[in-house]
């Protein structure tokens, strides 16, 4: 693999932590880096991750992102601990289509290299998921599925109801000997306005809203943190509760129906953490970059949703069917 010389080239380097994962980032062109703290908007890590923390940089990374500016079309290489990118990235950045598939955006190649590093260098998992914390029962509730399932209307309705907010986005777990430990996510949501005109205006932040004609088209990066647990893992939780729901805008009444087969919820979880950091993406409309997943992580995946099934903390496992007002039927469970 060729590296941008140490020598004779002027080198700009960062390096940060995500939970227990450090990546070191280095480039000739500085103007490539990420900016540090991140903002809240649609494309920001902040709506993946609790913490984007800087660190210094060292030799004991568990991942390196190394960034070559060249005119060259653009290529990258993996090998062993180091990605190197090379090409037009400058310019690549000013004309995306998308910022979010890039570099440092939500569903770009940071983010997914995270969540690669977080499974394979410290056993922690990550689900495409929202949390909730119900202070009362010291219960945590997840809340999963893809984009349109309908987690942004059990976050907000949670919150509304007095439930502390654990992640709106991506859940965090590492099995400890008998227990599961949980870590806090994301505390920014992207959140269509719609949602938030027509079922959760109390939410609605001041300022500009689009078009009426635009309001399920366009989506506000919320931050949510006020609502925030005041601790960031749990470990002794008296129950888990996990929904996969399906809720549909104008649908009456409410479906609720217990899987009841492990084999069935540790599928669903497996498909859950390995799409995102599995899955192709294209990095500034020009670049293919393939997953990371491999046979060795993917059965030790497999056996660890296997060993959180089973564990004797997961209280219900549920699908649902609903709308948005209902979507919470009876299932809070109160002290």
């Amino acid at each position: 693999m060729k590296v941008p010389s140490k020598r004779g080239e002027r080198m700009s380097r960062i390096a940060l932590r995500i939970l227990e994962a450090t990546v070191g980032i280095d480039t000739d062109n500085d103007k490539l880096l990420p900016r540090l703290p991140f903002g809240i908007e649609v494309k920001s890590p902040l709506t993946d991750f609790h913490r984007v923390e800087q660190v210094p940089y060292s030799d004991n990374c568990d991942g390196y992102i190394r960034i070559q500016e060249s005119e060259d079309e653009p290529h990258y290489e993996r090998r062993g601990r180091n990605v190197l990118f090379v090409g037009p990235f400058e310019e690549l950045a000013r004309s995306a289509s998308d910022p979010r598939f890039s570099f440092w955006g939500n569903q770009g190649f940071f983010y997914r290299y995270v969540l690669y590093l977080l499974e394979k260098h410290h056993k922690i998992y990550n689900l495409h998921a929202c949390a909730l914390f119900e202070e009362n029962s010291e219960t945590l509730y997840l809340i999963i599925g893809g984009a349109g399932s309908g987690k942004t209307v059990y976050l907000l309705s949670g919150l509304a109801k007095g439930m502390r907010l654990f992640s709106t986005e991506t859940v965090h777990f590492r099995l400890e000997r008998e227990q599961i430990v949980w870590f806090k996510g994301s505390l920014v949501d992207n959140v269509r306005y719609g949602t938030l005109v027509e079922d959760f205006p109390q939410f609605l932040p001041d300022g500009a809203r689009p078009a009426a004609d635009k309001l399920w088209q366009q989506k506000t990066a919320l931050d949510l943190s006020a609502f925030a647990t005041d601790f960031d893992s749990l470990k002794d939780s008296k129950g888990v509760h996990i929904f996969f729901p399906h809720i549909e805008e104008g649908r009456k009444g409410y479906v609720q129906s217990t899987i009841r087969d492990d084999r069935k919820t540790a599928k669903f979880l497996f498909d859950n953490i390995s799409e995102k950091m599995g899955e192709t993406t294209v990095l500034y409309d020009r670049l293919p970059v393939l997953g990371f997943d491999d046979k060795d992580l993917a059965r030790q995946r497999l056996d660890s949703v296997y060993r959180c099934v089973q564990h004797p903390t997961i209280g219900q496992i549920v699908s649902i069917l609903s709308n948005p007002k209902d979507c919470w039927g009876n299932l809070l469970v109160r002290s």
